[in-house]
């Protein structure tokens, strides 16, 4: 796998600071970086590399290269992906076909979509997957599902099954497009699978939409759903189905205030991202620990606090795409994360960050494995169960394993501390001995410390252990005291306004 690629024979300026890195990992956008860094498997950051962008790169065909150095994702596949991916249906068109072939439209739609991106090998291993689900669902066997669901999971990590989807295309980002789908598949046809277990074996077909539900075309339909195809959001299997049983009632004004809203607010995004690209050399920081060794102690906060905002709006773009064409279809996308600026838990984190994956563990991991009714030792393994899953499901490297572990001895902890807090005794002596402003300030302070720990894990996810450890070191161990509690005090002030919007605007 090539570690850069060549920018057109284009010369770039790079600032003095930045030669520190030695070579700067930027090639020309902000998605295909990604996809080489450290060579993960990233399931976050192919739509704008097989969809959007090339619609953009089709509408510009006649430059030579796109301004900001999206056209250069026209080696990524042929022009037959422009066809599949500027269909009308994903204008909001599909909205407008009977209602009673609606789902099989989509189905066919899908697959003559992936053909178009991936060719024949991407679909036939879709379909395989899906089809292996699907027979291994029939058992009505929880954990047959689930261990069916990891068996194929682990086969995109073999390296003489990478070989031969290698020899598939032409371009490592092809292969690269292939895997990130596979991998966003599985919780789809893991979602249909587990939800087939749930009905009694005994139950026979009925012509009604509840009892056909669960039959192999609607797991086709679910799967090869195009909007949420190579890279999500997350949606259930039970709220797609109600969702596409709905018939669609906006108009077309309606259709064309939420284009003109969507449009607008992806753009400004977009284009947030591509400065703190172009700019900032965002991807480079993630992972130059050197850099990060040489700065002052407040460009290093400052780096911190920008490279969670980036990873912020950049997935306000990567799910914000498919959340506008899903609302065109008439469907209802999960939230978009939430800005990490209103974040001072780990718990909230997780909750409303992704809430479609979110969602997906909740219903599918914790609850069943008991969550929090089997007691302290329970809730603890179903918590770890639950990260483990993420883990292994993001790749399973070791960057991954230790942000997992931590993120789950930060919910642990924050969730022991409220529990101490909420018993009786603690509760009466601090209502006793605090006022209002008192207790609120005592909870800004734990939130500051969570804050500061949620902020430093989450490093490690981008930029590697080493990054975090660099972090770490500097912030906490070489910069005590005064500046752990500069950064302390920073996010305490943070926390109060946290709290206050949480507050205000967060529906429980």
């Amino acid at each position: 796998m090539q570690a850069e690629r060549q920018l057109s024979g284009r010369a770039i300026s790079v600032p003095k600071w930045a030669a520190a890195l030695g070579s700067i990992p930027y090639t020309g956008d902000w998605g295909s970086t990604v996809l080489r860094d450290r060579g993960r498997i990233w399931p976050c950051d192919c739509v704008f590399l097989t969809c959007y962008l090339r619609l953009i790169r089709e509408q510009e065909r006649e430059l030579d290269c796109f301004p900001g150095g999206w056209g250069e994702e026209s080696q990524l596949t042929g022009k037959s992906e422009v066809k599949g991916c500027s269909s009308p249906s994903h204008t909001g068109t599909v909205v407008a076909l009977p209602f009673a072939h609606r789902p099989w439209i989509v189905m066919v739609y899908g697959m003559w979509a992936c053909w178009c991106v991936l060719g024949a090998p991407g679909v036939v291993m879709v379909l395989l997957h899906s089809t292996i689900a699907f027979c291994v669902a029939q058992f009505r066997s929880v954990l047959l599902s689930w261990l069916c669901s990891l068996l194929l999971l682990s086969t995109l990590r073999l390296q003489s099954v990478e070989e031969v989807k290698r020899r598939w295309y032409k371009t490592e980002n092809e292969y690269y497009l292939l895997q990130f789908t596979l991998t966003v598949r599985c919780l789809y046809y893991t979602s249909f699978s587990l939800e087939l277990c749930r009905q009694p074996p005994s139950a026979q077909p009925t012509p009604s939409a509840q009892g056909a539900s669960h039959s192999y075309p609607w797991l086709l339909t679910y799967v090869f759903y195009y909007p949420v195809f190579h890279n999500g959001p997350i949606l259930n299997f039970p709220e797609f189905f109600r969702q596409m049983q709905q018939p669609e009632l906006n108009s077309l004004q309606h259709s064309l205030c939420i284009v003109a809203k969507g449009l607008g607010r992806l753009l400004c995004w977009w284009w947030l991202a591509e400065l703190m690209v172009h700019l900032m050399y965002m991807h480079a920081l993630y992972s130059s620990a050197p850099l990060l060794e040489s700065v002052s102690c407040w460009t290093l906060g400052g780096l911190a606090l920008a490279q969670v905002l980036f990873f912020y709006v950049k997935y306000l773009v990567l799910f914000g795409v498919p959340a506008l064409l899903m609302r065109l279809d008439g469907l209802t996308p999960p939230p978009l994360p939430r800005c990490v600026s209103t974040m001072f838990s780990f718990t909230g984190m997780w909750r409303y960050f992704d809430v479609g994956l979110h969602n997906f563990l909740i219903r599918y991991v914790y609850i069943p494995l008991g969550g929090s009714q089997h007691g302290l030792l329970g809730t603890l393994l179903s918590t770890a169960t639950t990260f483990a899953f993420v883990s292994y499901w993001h790749g399973s490297y070791e960057d991954l394993w230790c942000w997992a572990a931590l993120n789950w001895l930060g919910v642990t902890v924050e969730s022991g501390v409220r529990r101490l807090l909420e018993t009786p005794c603690v509760r009466e002596t601090l209502a006793r001995h605090l006022s209002p402003q008192a207790h609120h300030r005592l909870h800004a302070l734990l939130a500051a410390c969570s804050t500061s720990m949620l902020i430093l894990f989450n490093l490690v996810f981008l930029g590697g252990i080493q990054v975090g450890k660099t972090y770490w070191n500097r912030i906490f161990l070489q910069g005590w005291p005064w500046v752990t509690l500069s950064v302390l005090g920073f996010l305490y002030c943070y926390s109060h306004v946290d709290i206050a919007w949480a507050q205000t605007y967060t529906v429980l």
